[in-house]
């Protein structure tokens, strides 16, 4: 039985990670003006972070089509797939699921089941890695969905938004509302827990990364923990490490820019944790 793990862009999962485990991902599509890249081939997230204040009109996401994806299934069945496990961003957040669930029924070639992460970013990554590594060992898709769907329960993103410029940009908070936050130094916490985008109002840049290390530590023993910015700078990441450190394993940790999907929205220079809680006897990654 071999089984094939297939993803999209937004799991921001590192390149070794994809190439060690033969992950196929599928890059969504990222408009700006007149100009269409594919996230992570035609534009990198250092690049898109750098550029984002300054596009003449603000950039919008779009998924790939159904065909896509059918390719894509069919490409891993030559290869000699038994099994596709397709695993998405939550579908609250984007329609990719939808159209890989269509194009799942439209695949003969091989079995296609498709996977709702209910999370974002490595939230989904940490999903896409643990399916990789069991189909690696030679487990089934039916083996793998029961260890994927008590993961999801344990996953956390959370996040301290730098600004809400880009909320405005993008549609998604008034022009009066934000120059009123911006006024009260109003910065925001983005949480994803289960498919359900949440989120928190604190005073300050300070503050807010406070509460950002009080919800790291609210979630107790961790199996996973990395650090997801988007293009946040050094000394940012390095002050909620040093906050952070009692609560994070020794040694380097993954820290990595969240997909510009996501980040259109929310902007750069936000900064916090993608996690998943231990369960059981589990203890904190790299005990």
């Amino acid at each position: 039985m071999t089984v094939r793990i297939v993803t999209d862009s937004t799991c921001d999962l590192p390149a070794e990670t994809v190439a060690r485990y033969g992950i196929h991902v599928i890059p969504l599509y990222i408009n700006a003006g007149n100009q269409g890249y594919l996230d992570g081939i035609d534009i990198s997230r250092v690049e898109f972070y750098t550029r984002l204040p300054f596009f003449s009109t603000h950039p919008s996401t779009a998924v790939p089509s159904t065909e896509r994806f059918v390719a894509a299934y069919n490409a891993l069945a030559d290869e000699g797939a038994n099994e596709v496990l397709s695993i998405h961003i939550s579908s609250t957040l984007s329609g990719v699921l939808n159209v890989a669930t269509v194009a799942a029924q439209e695949t003969t070639s091989t079995r296609v089941i498709v996977f709702d992460s209910r999370q974002l970013s490595l939230g989904t990554g940490f999903l896409v890695e643990t399916a990789a590594r069991m189909a690696a060992a030679g487990s089934s898709v039916d083996e793998i969905l029961p260890t994927l769907n008590d993961q999801v329960t344990r996953s956390r993103v959370f996040a301290a938004l730098d600004t809400l410029e880009f909320l405005k940009r993008s549609g998604r908070m008034n022009r009066y509302m934000v120059g009123l936050a911006t006024l009260l130094q109003i910065k925001p916490i983005m949480t994803m827990q289960d498919g359900k985008p949440g989120s928190e109002r604190v005073r300050t840049r300070d503050h807010a990364l406070k509460r950002v290390v009080e919800m790291l530590a609210a979630a107790g023993k961790l199996e996973r923990v990395a650090m997801v910015h988007t293009h946040a700078s050094r000394e940012v990441l390095a002050q909620l490490r040093s906050m952070a450190a009692h609560l994070l394993p020794q040694g380097t940790i993954l820290s990595v820019d969240i997909t510009p999907v996501i980040g259109a929205h929310i902007g750069p220079g936000a900064v916090g944790f993608a996690i998943v809680q231990a369960s059981n006897n589990q203890v904190i990654q790299g005990e």
